[in-house]
């Protein structure tokens, strides 16, 4: 199989490129004997903004009122918000084969995600961290397995987070270990950009 892609150098790009764009990244060993990348990603939900009305601020007045003499409705409405919290909304997965070929697929399995309310620039970085981690699953976890081992992807979105999910069948390595042997190189690089 011989790709033009496979022959740009990565040098632990990807995986740089990926932890400045999540919030939360880990990549762990899962009880299946894969590992999983977790890349979660917060967001502030695109609306449009309810009316103000007077009315509106003096029922908004008489919430806040209530709320503050507390009469033990705040941990209910608390564990009420933290199940809204974490329900999703949307659930996307896809499988497919050890093949950089496979990117334009990767790219349009995401973009199901554009009628949501998830703000653009989110959205793009959300489709090139999946495409990223794809791509080092493809180039390091799988780079010695057969082609038709799978790549598991799955993003999950919920009300003001999003979490893609990657699982390969390589050996395992440590994340953080790794991100802080790059920071020298983004230490250099960065001195350079100053300059």
């Amino acid at each position: 199989m011989s790709n033009n892609i496979k022959a740009i150098p990565s040098r632990g790009i990807g995986i740089k490129l990926i932890n400045k764009i999540a919030d939360n990244l880990s990549y762990k060993r899962t009880s299946d004997n894969r590992n999983c990348l977790l890349i979660v990603k917060n967001f502030q939900p695109d609306t449009i903004p309810p009316q103000q009305t007077n009315q509106s601020g003096y029922l908004q007045g008489i919430v806040i009122f209530f709320n503050s003499l507390n009469f033990g409705f705040k941990k209910e409405q608390d564990r009420h918000f933290h199940r809204i919290y974490n329900q999703p909304t949307k659930i996307i997965y896809l499988q497919l084969n050890t093949d950089l070929n496979s990117v334009a697929q990767v790219l349009w399995w995401v973009e199901q995600l554009e009628d949501l309310p998830i703000p653009e620039a989110v959205l793009q970085q959300c489709k090139l961290a999946t495409i990223e981690g794809f791509t080092n699953a493809v180039r390091h976890a799988h780079k010695n397995l057969h082609f038709q081992t799978p790549i598991d992807l799955e993003i999950t979105v919920f009300n003001e987070r999003l979490e893609v999910k990657i699982w390969d069948m390589g050996e395992p390595f440590d994340i953080q270990a790794k991100l802080l042997e790059e920071l020298p190189v983004i230490w250099s690089e960065l001195g350079c950009m100053l300059d």
